[in-house]
């Protein structure tokens, strides 16, 4: 099988010392603590309910997503590049007493192993951290039964991403370490909308994320210019 490299070793090692605080709410990771239930509420409002649908979460880290599909009733597997992150999401989905079927694997790889295997595949925050996002992207295709849907979400590549998620984020406030985001790797919708459609994949809908750090919580809008979502359909 061929061996895979899509992924940012800085990336990787920043994520791996940050493993162990996956679960803590008040850490590092507080702000995808407070999307969470947004971004799982809008994802189980698009697929028709997610109880008994097979689902992959691609780039899962420590599993907060994982972790809230599977108690929505979805059989998820989560996979992640990040060896130390994956660890953590088996020894915390083992104690809350949640079957998730976590795996080292890239992408691209899981996607030769196997294909057309899963009716939602999500793809939340990640994109925007590899160098081609386009084979992920391709992968995420091939991994969708048809009739599945591909859940993509990232930062948009605009003067308020970078204002926000990285002058603010990152410089201002604090609430994610810097160097988290390189603003080269976001992806305007136009780009992404284009990559899903040349994945094979026919474009659903598209909406914006809206994170309040001061309620830490987040809302869906039709809002594209910061974080957004695009879901979309296999033929």
């Amino acid at each position: 099988m061929t061996e895979f490299n899509n992924v940012d070793p800085a990336d990787i090692a920043r994520f791996t010392a940050m493993a162990s605080r996956w679960w803590d709410p008040a850490g590092e990771m507080a702000p995808l603590h407070h999307i969470n239930p947004a971004r799982t509420q809008y994802i189980d409002k698009v697929c028709g309910g997610l109880a008994g649908q097979k689902v992959i979460d691609v780039g899962c880290g420590g599993g907060l997503l994982s972790e809230a599909l599977a108690r929505r009733g979805a059989e998820v597997t989560g996979i992640d590049l990040a060896e130390a992150s994956i660890a953590v999401a088996r020894e915390h989905a083992g104690a809350s007493g949640l079957a998730i079927d976590y795996q080292c694997v890239a992408t691209e790889a899981m996607a030769q192993r196997a294909p057309k295997s899963f009716d939602v595949v999500c793809c939340l925050e990640m994109l925007e951290h590899v160098p081609d996002p386009e084979a992920i992207i391709k992968a995420c295709a091939d991994l969708l039964r048809p009739g599945g849907l591909a859940v993509f979400s990232t930062l948009n590549r605009s003067p308020r991403a970078f204002a926000l998620a990285i002058v603010a984020a990152e410089h201002v406030l604090g609430l994610i370490p810097k160097g988290t985001h390189q603003f080269a790797q976001f992806i305007r919708p136009s780009e992404l909308s284009r990559a899903v459609m040349a994945s094979g994949l026919q474009l659903v809908e598209m909406k914006g994320l809206h994170y309040n750090p001061i309620l830490k919580n987040a809302r869906l809008n039709n809002d594209l210019a910061v974080n957004y979502f695009l879901v979309a359909r296999k033929p």
